[in-house]
């Protein structure tokens, strides 16, 4: 009897074992087929090739129905970005002769001998136009970059000739208000878009002559293992504590500034455009003692 128990013993152990052995089996297939699924997806070639009441059917059925309602889904995004493309095209187009039209015609009355209260409100109207220009112009580039309609061509580039064409294009403004205005840069390299780069330090620059009054904006660099920072320093009005995590929200003015110049998207659009080249942007500033905005951008 002993000897029989054994056998039935050792038969069962074989059956579950055999049983264990085509449950792995079974589960690898499904594994694979399930693998091959995803790939066909991924590829965008996924069809449903299993009818019949098996589990592995249905899970291709809610398969194909989700792969299904994605592709629709992309479709649909594909399309609303065209619209907003050509939106953005056509308010960029339809604006750009009007406002230049109104910048030509205030600055021909501003050369004419006209009552001191008629200029001011002609220098008013230009101001303003300049305003609106840059304004629509930024929304543009702001809406363009965040639709993806603007892909950064990030390459490994000098900083010198960046900094330059900044400080050459805002030089003549720091010195319309006796401001000193003086890059010092070392032959640092970084990965960077130059074009876009160039845009969003000088929203930066821009920020820091409209807020000084008297003294400088230098812009510097240093190098580290993994960045490039370029720090833009000044000597203005400087930024509480609180205001700083705030300044880089889309249109934000803080309450001190709402009568300066300025529409509160410099700031944002300079942060999308050093977090698109995988950079980014710290501020350092107390009120009165200036504020110093360090861009890192990588190496």
């Amino acid at each position: 009897m002993n000897e029989i128990g054994l056998v039935f013993g050792f038969l069962g152990i074989l059956a579950g074992a055999a049983v264990a052995l085509g449950s792995r089996a079974k589960a690898g297939k499904t594994m694979r087929r399930i693998e091959q699924m995803l790939d066909a997806a991924i590829s965008g070639e996924f069809t449903q090739s299993t009818f019949d009441e098996s589990k592995l059917s249905a899970l291709e059925t809610r398969f194909a129905r989700y792969f299904s309602a994605a592709e629709v889904s992309a479709r649909n995004v594909a399309r609303e970005k065209d619209k907003i493309k050509s939106l953005i095209g056509d308010i960029s187009h339809q604006t750009k002769t009007p406002i230049a039209n109104l910048l030509l015609y205030s600055e021909l009355l501003m050369e004419e001998d006209l009552p001191q209260a008629v200029m001011a409100n002609v220098e008013a109207i230009h101001d303003q136009s300049e305003k609106l220009r840059f304004l629509i112009d930024a929304l543009v580039k702001l809406s363009r970059l965040e639709n993806g309609m603007i892909t950064l061509s990030a390459g490994k580039n000098h900083l010198r000739p960046i900094l330059e064409r900044v400080t050459a294009q805002y030089a003549a403004k720091a010195d319309k208000k006796g401001l000193h205005l003086e890059y010092s840069a070392s032959d640092i390299s970084a990965i960077c878009d130059p074009k876009w780069t160039a845009e969003a330090l000088a929203n930066i620059v821009d920020n820091a002559i409209k807020y000084t009054q008297t003294g400088s904006v230098t812009i510097t660099t240093l190098s580290y293992d993994l960045f490039a920072r370029i720090d833009i320093a000044d000597t203005g009005i400087g930024i509480s504590e609180s205001e700083q995590p705030k300044i880089f929200a889309r249109f934000y003015r803080a309450k001190d500034v709402q009568e300066d110049e300025g529409v509160g998207i410099g700031l944002y659009l300079a942060r999308q455009i050093i977090s698109s080249e995988g950079g980014y942007i710290k501020v350092t500033s107390a009120p009165g003692k200036g504020s110093t905005f360090s861009v890192f951008l990588p190496k």
